[in-house]
C-alpha cells in the first residue's frame, strides 16, 4: 500500500514539474555552448542539425507532457523527503533525474545509435542537466517539491517551487540569456575545472543540500520580497553557471 501510494506521488507531482523556466534552462544551454570544444561544437550542430542547444533546451517539458515521451515525466527531479538522505529514499519506480542523466550519458558515449536516437537523447540531457542543478527538483516529495507549500511573493499568492522556477530569476536581473551568461560566465580555467569535478551523482547531492536550506529558511506562508531576492540571487547565478560548465563537460567527453 505504502509503495503504491510512493508511486501515485511521484506521478502527481510530474503534472507540474517545472523547473528554472524557460529563461534558465537557456542560460544554461547557452553557458554550455560557450564551452564545448570545437570538435564537440560540431558534433552537437550535427546531431541538433544546425540548432543550438538553446534551441532545444525546453523541449522536454513540453515533451514529457505528450504521449510520445510520457514515460520521462518523472525523469525532471530526484525527491528526497525529509529525515531521508538520497540513499535512504525510495526511488521513483519511473526514474529520476540522476539516473536519466546517467543513462543518457552512457548511452550517448557508446554511440551506435541511430540519428533519431541520438537527437533525441542529447535533446533530453540537454534539459535534464540543467534540472538537475535546479534546487526545488531534488526537493521533498511529500509537498511536491515545493509546489504545496505557500508562500507570498511581494503581493501574490503562489508557492516555493514556482518562486525558484521563475519568479526568483527573474526579479533577480531583467537580463537576456545571453546577458546572463556574459555577467556570470568569468570565472578562471582552474575555477570551471573546480565547478565541473565530480559525477552527477555529487552534483545532486550538491542541489539537494542547497534544497534543504531553501527549506529552512522559507517556511510555510513566508512572505517574500527584496531582502529574499537579495539573498537568493546569487544562489541562482551559482546553479545556472554549474548547470551549464557541467553539461558542457559531459558533452565534451561524449564527442571527445
Amino acid at each position: 500500500m505504502k509503495k503504491a501510494l510512493f508511486i501515485l506521488l511521484c506521478l502527481v507531482w510530474a503534472l507540474d514539474a517545472l523547473a528554472w523556466g524557460q529563461k534558465g534552462h537557456d542560460v544554461t544551454a547557452y553557458i554550455a555552448e560557450n564551452h564545448l570544444t570545437r570538435k564537440a561544437a560540431r558534433a552537437v550542430d550535427r546531431v541538433l542539425r544546425g540548432h543550438s542547444p538553446v534551441y532545444y533546451s525546453n523541449w522536454l517539458d513540453n515533451a514529457s507532457h505528450t504521449p510520445e515521451y510520457a514515460y520521462t515525466k518523472t525523469w525532471h527531479y530526484l525527491n528526497v523527503d525529509e529525515g531521508h538522505t538520497i540513499e535512504t529514499m525510495p526511488k521513483c519506480a519511473d526514474g529520476d533525474v540522476l539516473t536519466a542523466v546517467t543513462a543518457l550519458r552512457d548511452k550517448l558515449a557508446q554511440g551506435g545509435l541511430s540519428p533519431e536516437e541520438e537527437e533525441t537523447s542529447l535533446r533530453m540531457l540537454i534539459h535534464l542537466v540543467g534540472d538537475m542543478h535546479c534546487p526545488m527538483h531534488a526537493g521533498r516529495l511529500s509537498d511536491r517539491g515545493g509546489n504545496r507549500r505557500p508562500v507570498l511573493f511581494f503581493s501574490t499568492r503562489t508557492n516555493l517551487h514556482s518562486v525558484w522556477d521563475s519568479s526568483l530569476v527573474e526579479a533577480a536581473h531583467k537580463w537576456s540569456y545571453t546577458e546572463w551568461q556574459q555577467q556570470i560566465d568569468r570565472l578562471s580555467e582552474e575555477e570551471v575545472a573546480a565547478v565541473q569535478a565530480g559525477t552527477p551523482a555529487d552534483w545532486i547531492a550538491q542541489t539537494h543540500a542547497i534544497c534543504e536550506k531553501i527549506y529552512a529558511e522559507t517556511p510555510e506562508g513566508a512572505k517574500l520580497s527584496y531582502d529574499y531576492i537579495a539573498a537568493q540571487a546569487p544562489v541562482i547565478e551559482q546553479q545556472f553557471l554549474r548547470g551549464g560548465l557541467r553539461l558542457a563537460r559531459l558533452l565534451n567527453e561524449i564527442y571527445r
